[in-house]
């Protein structure tokens, strides 16, 4: 078990990793003040280990599970429940889930009577690698993902990796997704990746390599929690094409259309000579060690659309975080016709079969 903490103005965030930590750290919490958010899914496998750490009594709100009840309605719903639970300023959130509840438990912690202490115990491999450490918290709003939210660091984060051991093979992936993209901003991730190829989904590499991408994301958020001076931004690779086939074609998750939009970002990345062949080459094996077949796709210019609402962007061009060398990113900025136009030719490449 390792903990690494997070040192930002307004709060300190320690992230505890490793095997045992749940039984470690979850019974300390005030049983008394407690609120659990959980999806369905989670629900159904920890049920009874929610009610023995935290007892019988302690409320729990259940989300269905998947990403589209991260919406407005259920985060008027889980504030209304704490209401109704007599929740006060010194209860705590339990966010005990994947990166959907992460987000909108937390965004609840952070808006509820102007914010309360919260606590995330990611059950997932990408909540675990990613989006429980930052104290991003956010819900989609109108067809655009993460557009309503809020930077609320928890106070703790258990890492725990017993948790994977329930995981379908979609949920690695997903994490993997993610990992890979850590992959491509810090070199021994990057080297850890390269050895262990064939050995991505084992447990104790899984273990391993979590830590490795904690301490990564930490160090980038304790330097800019709140994306002012850019070096935030590069947690964002392969995120703008990614997020725009996930809302676009909705069939492979998060972690997935990462690694797909970072595919097609590298094809940007190398045709621009912004990113060496061999490097990119290297990368893309990696990603193809967990998506076999990067798909095409014909109307790919309409996912791309929808990049015009990333975040990133500062004007009307679009902003990518793309590799450039090994453990090394830039930010490019494209006209929406030149991204356009080079994801097309990239989709066409791909329907080729080259």
């Amino acid at each position: 078990m390792k903990d690494i903490v997070i040192n930002t103005p307004l709060q300190k965030s320690t992230v505890h990793c490793g095997d045992g930590t749940f039984e470690k750290y979850a019974p300390g919490l005030p049983k008394k003040k407690l609120f659990v958010v959980t999806d369905s899914n989670v629900f159904a496998w920890y049920r009874q280990e929610i009610w023995r750490i935290f007892g019988d009594n302690v409320p729990v709100y259940i989300i269905p599970a998947g990403e589209t009840s991260k919406n407005m309605r259920y985060l008027t719903a889980i504030l209304r429940e704490m209401l109704n639970h007599g929740m006060m300023r010194n209860c705590t959130v339990v966010a005990f889930g994947g990166g959907v509840v992460g987000d909108i438990a937390g965004l609840a912690a952070s808006l509820y009577m102007r914010g309360v202490h919260l606590v995330q115990i990611p059950t997932t491999l990408l909540a675990q690698v990613d989006s429980s450490v930052g104290g991003k918290t956010a819900i989609d709003f109108d067809g655009v993902k993460n557009v309503i939210g809020s930077f609320y660091q928890p106070e703790e984060v258990i890492a725990d990796p017993r948790f994977l051991k329930t995981l379908p093979d979609r949920e690695i992936r997903c994490g993997l997704g993610e990992i890979i993209k850590y992959g491509a901003l810090d070199g021994t991730i990057y080297n850890l990746l390269i050895q262990n190829i064939g050995n991505l989904r084992s447990h104790g590499f899984l273990e391993e390599i979590t830590y490795h991408c904690i301490k990564h994301k930490a160090d980038v958020v304790t330097e800019d929690e709140h994306d002012l001076n850019g070096r935030r931004k590069t947690l964002n690779l392969g995120h703008t094409t990614g997020h725009a086939l996930e809302l676009c074609y909705g069939k492979k998750s998060h972690g997935e259309c990462v690694l797909i939009g970072m595919y097609y970002e590298l094809y940007i990345a190398v045709k621009l000579n912004i990113c060496g062949k061999s490097y990119a080459e290297r990368l893309k094996a990696l990603i193809t060690a967990v998506i076999k077949k990067i798909p095409y796709y014909d109307d790919i210019a309409n996912a791309a659309e929808l990049a015009r609402f990333d975040k990133k962007n500062i004007d009307s061009d679009v902003s990518l975080i793309v590799p450039e060398s090994e453990g090394r990113s830039a930010e490019i900025k494209l006209p929406m016709d030149k991204y356009v136009e080079l994801l097309v030719e990239c989709s066409a490449l791909l329907k080729e079969g080259k």
